[in-house]
């Protein structure tokens, strides 16, 4: 038995020295950052020592495959390892009070944040969990005693901040254990948004700032597209984010769902192009140390939510599909997967009236597995949403903690988000419930993806670089021209656009700010650079210039209410609206955020006073300044429908894109957007 033991154990050396004989021709001697790790030295060859036990171990071994690295690091990593390593939750800097009611003072710094967030409510429903939850763990214990490796970063610091306590986070990992780097994700941080809360966008930061994410829908230019994905890869690798949750692959299909704004419109084919451009702009043909990692989401497809409601929330557990269109929400997936996205984030929503059982996604094998595995042929990461366990367990609320986690392990989960602490999971694992095969198969995964980022050479980011390079004014003057792109003109009455020179126009915003009541803002440019007068009241103006920016509830405020899409339920004070554009012929510029009827302020009594109306989706006043004077003609198409009145957007097919739902439904039609004559 021994000899036979000590044959096999030769076989595998031989064959790992094999392997490192075919594969250190063609590979080149990598740039190491380290710390602390000693460096062993071949030849003209170095490696890290990262486990320091003073001999070059597999997966130290750069000239090796990635899987047999992956492969020999898990047969070294123990049960509290590899637990650990299925967990990606928050983590914070000093001072980073993301999740907090109250805002701190004090400067966020690049130190870490020591403290343990643990909450015991549901920081959505607010009811009370049925353990409590550690949302973030204090930096050094969660690397060194909880073994986590996969984070989520929250804060919107400054680059050089951010960078710095990148590389410090990169240090600690590199000091415990076997010196696994860490691997740091966020959610998007280069586009202008309404609601930019915790899990759906952290909004306009340090980098380069673009349209939102339905804004680069509304170019209909993917070479435009893929560009943005590339520069915006850029700078996230520059300071050390090396993950992205996000795209959305969800369509726009229900007008009243909350999170539109976060998707690329309504057409499947259209987004499952854009899923191509964005995950191969981002990642490259396949991943790279020089590539950010895409977790697309939410599979199968969350925008068919019954009433618009989003499955945060008891309320809005539901996903139906009343016009048989599942299959048109896997489009844009089966894109991602042939583009190679390295994770997908299935949705909590339940899904009713199909084939496949009623319960949410996360344990649902035969969506996970059968579906996604199986049929799709999708080979990488299975990511949890944020707290399916504790928090969105809809149609397993009867199961206990450990029974969740088996019968998730078992749809085909690898990594969850949401808790920092491995306890529950462990506990799980180690009382034989599950098969210790579902836990290796995850872990080889996730270290697949820190091998193929080259993370395991060097985790560790240039910050003077980083300052320099992250949201350039050659990076912005990319992003400018998406700004213009993203707008779209759907009316021209007598050809009224482009503004004559000297035209005297009032312009004016109207927005909603979070917590306070609508406000109008007169624009008044410190250096005017277009030829119009700029006055300060309606009176002394030849034409208004109306920028509206409707605001619905923030996905998080809501309370299962039903959702309208009106101009008055919006945070739009229609009267006043109505009374200044009778004053003089007015552009109209409505920000979509979600298909909003304006049929209170826009219709056929009413439409005489309008001499223009177009479509925003996240840009800047120069950029629609520049639309409306000519300096920059218009090009951008509609990335969905809106509904022509209330009703129609309450009694359609949620599943149903806009285009689809026939001649009675719509004002302004997917794909409709003018040009100048």
């Amino acid at each position: 038995m021994k000899k036979a033991c000590f044959l096999m154990a030769m076989m595998v050396a031989f064959s790992l020295l094999e392997s490192a004989a075919q594969t250190s021709a063609d590979k080149k001697q990598p740039l190491l950052g380290y710390r602390s790790a000693k460096l062993i030295k071949i030849g003209k060859q170095q490696f890290k020592d990262l486990n320091r036990n003073g001999k070059l171990d597999p997966y130290e071994d750069w000239r090796l495959s990635n899987d047999a690295r992956a492969k020999n690091l898990l047969s070294q990593m123990s049960v509290e390892q590899k637990v650990g390593f299925m967990l990606i939750s928050t983590t914070r800097l000093k001072n980073d009070r993301s999740f907090d009611a109250q805002r701190s003072t004090d400067s966020i710094s690049s130190d870490f944040n020591e403290e343990d967030q643990v909450q015991s409510m549901n920081m959505f429903t607010r009811k009370p969990l049925p353990l409590p939850m550690m949302m973030a763990a204090g930096t050094t214990k969660g690397v060194t005693q909880f073994h986590l490796r996969h984070f989520i970063l929250r804060a919107n610091a400054s680059t050089g901040i951010t960078a710095a306590w990148a590389n410090k986070l990169q240090a600690l990992c590199e000091s415990d254990g076997l010196g696994i780097p860490a691997i740091i994700a966020s959610n998007p941080r280069n586009h202008i948004t309404k609601d930019a809360s915790i899990g759906l966008s952290v909004g306009t930061t340090t980098f380069s700032t673009w349209p939102g994410e339905l804004g680069l829908s509304a170019t209909r230019d993917l070479t435009l597209i893929h560009e943005f994905a590339d520069i915006a890869r850029q700078e996230w690798a520059a300071v050390g984010l090396r993950k992205g949750y996000m795209y959305m692959a969800d369509l726009a299909t229900e007008p009243r769902w909350q999170r539109i704004e976060g998707t690329f419109g309504e057409n499947a084919e259209w987004v499952g192009k854009m899923m191509h451009e964005i995950v191969t702009g981002f990642q490259g043909t396949k991943l790279s140390s020089s590539s950010v990692a895409l977790t697309t989401k939410h599979f199968p497809g969350g925008g068919a939510g019954v009433g618009g409601q989003d499955p945060h929330f008891s309320w809005g557990k539901y996903e139906h599909f009343p016009g048989n269109m599942f299959h048109n929400n896997l489009i844009p997936f089966k894109a991602a997967i042939k583009a190679g996205t390295s994770a997908i984030m299935p949705y909590y929503s339940i899904p009713q009236g199909t084939k496949y059982e009623e319960i949410a996604y996360a344990y649902n094998k035969p969506v996970i597995t059968g579906l996604l595995r199986d049929s799709l042929g999708f080979k990488g990461i299975i990511n949890s949403d944020t707290g399916p366990i504790e928090m969105m367990p809809w149609g397993a609320e009867n199961l206990s903690i450990k029974e969740r986690y088996k019968k998730t392990m078992e749809a085909g989960v690898n990594l969850y988000s949401g808790s920092a602490d491995p306890t529950p999971l462990l506990e799980t694992v180690k009382s034989g419930m599950v098969d210790i095969k579902l836990v290796d198969n995850s872990v080889y995964r996730l270290l697949m993806e820190k091998f193929e980022l080259g993370l395991f050479e060097n985790p560790y980011v240039d910050e003077n670089k980083a300052v320099a390079f992250v949201g350039n004014p050659a990076l912005q003057a990319k992003a400018d021209i998406a700004m213009r792109k993203s707008i779209v003109l759907l009316r021209n009455e007598n050809n009224a656009l482009p503004i004559k020179q000297k035209t005297k126009v009032y312009v004016e915003s109207y927005f909603q700010k979070r917590g306070a009541s609508s406000a109008s803002n007169v624009f008044q440019p410190i250096k005017n650079n277009h030829d119009i007068a700029f006055v300060k009241t309606p009176e002394e103006a030849d034409m208004i210039l109306l920028w509206i920016t409707p605001g619905s509830k923030s996905l998080f405020e809501s309370n299962g209410s039903p959702i309208y899409l009106s101009l008055s339920k919006n945070a739009v004070d229609i009267n006043y609206i109505n009374a200044l554009t009778a004053k003089k012929p007015t552009i109209l510029a409505v920000n979509y955020t979600n298909p909003w009827v304006i049929d209170e302020i826009y219709n056929e009594q009413t439409k005489q006073h309008f001499a223009g109306i177009l479509a925003t989706f996240g840009t800047t006043t120069d950029a629609l300044l520049d639309i409306i004077t000519g300096k920059f003609k218009p090009s951008g198409k509609m990335p969905f429908t809106t509904p022509i009145s209330e009703d129609q957007a309450q009694q359609q097919l949620s599943d149903v894109p806009g285009y689809l739902k026939g001649k009675q439904y719509g004002l302004f039609w997917y794909d409709e957007g003018l040009q100048y004559k």
